[in-house]
């Protein structure tokens, strides 16, 4: 997959990746199309919870919706140290797989426990095998090259709004940040890309999701939209100045908002919207 004009390592796919606060109880329209890109009633779906610290609550809660939307099999697994993440039973669990879901929490706790391990490895072959990935809030924000950890919103962006760390990299030259628009957190999305222009920088609002194909493509899902980030363009930035002045400086940097039914394509650079040729059959 080609992001922001570079060509990064080969990327699988599909995946689908939530802002968080998912409907789980109504329509279900985000999870009906994970259940969907897994199979449908032929779904093997694994749940991972190692984000959150509520791993029985959180799982049986994913468990419970999947199988209502016609899953076949929904299967929990909660992986809380490194030593049970390189334990080739663990990794095992991944191999009849159709989809592999990552719950919110903390997205440090993914990378810390998971990053580098035979389950992490497990990972990456499932996906370049074409299995559906997914995960919702900081389950998405891991799945990116870098990783978002920490920064304040809803603030003007400044040089230090943004804590960062390298992601699983599932999906290469993307930095991801989820609760996009309730947490107002397109300052340090800018600030992460004023870092890092190499990057494309990915804000998903809440009951929101993108559908990435494995060509490279993804279409936006869900009732909010997504901000895109692209800092290829941008003409100046004090991002990495010793300057004293604390606030980001940021010039010429491009950005598109995507509701439902608008999408981007990574290897052109470019969105398009609905209707259009390349919004068509992407799976």
């Amino acid at each position: 997959m080609a992001v922001n004009g570079l060509l990064p390592k080969d990327t699988g796919g599909p995946f689908l990746l939530i802002g968080g606060a998912e409907d789980k109880d109504g329509e279900c329209l985000i999870l009906r199309e994970f259940v969907r890109l897994a199979g449908g009633e032929r779904a093997s779906i694994v749940v991972i919870t190692t984000a959150t610290r509520l791993p029985g609550e959180v799982g049986e809660a994913y468990r419970r919706v999947f199988l209502r939307l016609g899953a076949g099999e929904v299967s929990p697994v909660h992986l809380d140290s490194r030593e049970k993440a390189g334990d080739l039973r663990h990794a095992a669990i991944l191999q009849r797989a159709t989809g592999i879901f990552f719950t919110g929490g903390d997205q440090l706790r993914i990378t810390r426990i998971l990053g580098k391990t035979l389950f992490e490895h497990a990972l990456e072959v499932a996906s370049l095998g074409g299995v559906v990935i997914g995960g919702t809030s900081a389950g998405a924000a891991a799945m990116g090259e870098i990783m978002i950890t920490g920064g304040r919103g809803g603030r003007s962006p400044g040089k230090n709004t943004v804590k960062m760390a390298p992601g699983l990299g599932l999906i290469s030259g993307v930095v991801i940040d989820q609760h996009f628009a309730q947490r107002g957190r397109i300052g340090r999305l800018l600030a992460a890309v004023a870092h890092n222009p190499h990057v494309l920088g990915i804000g998903i609002d809440e009951d929101t999701a993108i559908v990435v194909s494995p060509d490279g493509r993804f279409n936006v899902l869900g009732s909010g939209t997504v901000t895109v980030v692209d800092g290829r363009t941008i003409t100046h930035t004090n991002a990495s100045d010793l300057h004293p002045q604390p606030m980001l400086a940021l010039t010429g940097v491009t950005l598109h908002v995507l509701p439902q039914g608008y999408g981007y394509d990574f290897k052109a650079g470019k969105p398009y919207s609905p209707g259009s040729r390349m919004a068509c059959d992407l799976f």
